[in-house]
């Protein structure tokens, strides 16, 4: 029988990003809408990595099986780095169509050479006896005048890509995921779990700050 890993989002587009990016391990994925684990923690924390590991903590505890969980944000050059953690929530209840709309009008007097921002995603892996580890990505280009293509989610449809030469709205899951910020977390994770196989095991309870594991 494979070993279980909870993703812990209810975010469909995080979730197929995730189990294409992933799908190389020997692992059965299951979603925390899946496994019925309720809506899930308050993200309170102050950074990527807190969230994320609050997310995280939380699935792996409520399912006794490992969990990975995301979080991410867009920060914008111009806005000091705005909306960052806050990116799913900037501008108020919004929808994304409201609220790509809201940040464009923000940026509309600038030009494209002043356009820039980038893509941060953090995992955290956490297992329900404490283990924690943490990955980093990071994607940078520029924001455009306006929305192009249909694929993505979020702000994927005015995040251009230098790399691709089109907007992740435009790209096809295997494209964005070579590049994006999700996609080179991710990839850490893989290169990380290939010499660490016990990772998705039970094991003593860890001690200390950050990273917490071998």
């Amino acid at each position: 029988m494979k070993p279980k890993l909870v993703l812990a989002t209810r975010n469909e587009g995080k979730i197929s990003e995730m189990r294409l990016a992933l799908a190389e391990m020997d692992v059965d994925l299951l979603s925390a809408r899946e496994l019925g684990l309720g809506e899930g923690p308050e993200e309170h924390g102050s950074s990527y990595e807190e969230n994320a590991l609050i997310k995280a903590a939380h699935a792996a505890h409520a399912s006794g099986l490992p969990a990975l969980a995301d979080d991410s944000g867009l920060e914008v050059d111009a806005l000091d780095g705005a909306p960052g953690i806050h990116s799913a929530r900037f501008g108020g209840e919004l929808g994304y169509g409201e609220r790509i709309a809201y940040l464009l009008q923000r940026l509309k007097h600038l030009p494209p050479e002043d356009r820039g921002a980038s893509f941060v995603s953090v995992l955290v892996l956490a297992t329900a006896d404490g283990r924690i580890k943490t990955f980093t990505g990071r994607c940078s280009g520029r924001l455009l005048l306006g929305p192009r293509g249909e694929g993505g989610h979020g702000y994927d449809p005015i995040f251009w890509s230098p790399e691709l030469g089109k907007s992740f709205a435009e790209a096809t899951e295997s494209e964005k995921g070579r590049v994006s910020h999700r996609g080179l977390a991710i990839a850490q994770l893989l290169d990380w779990s290939r010499g660490h196989e016990s990772w998705l095991t039970t094991g003593p309870q860890l001690n200390g700050a950050g990273d917490r594991s071998d």
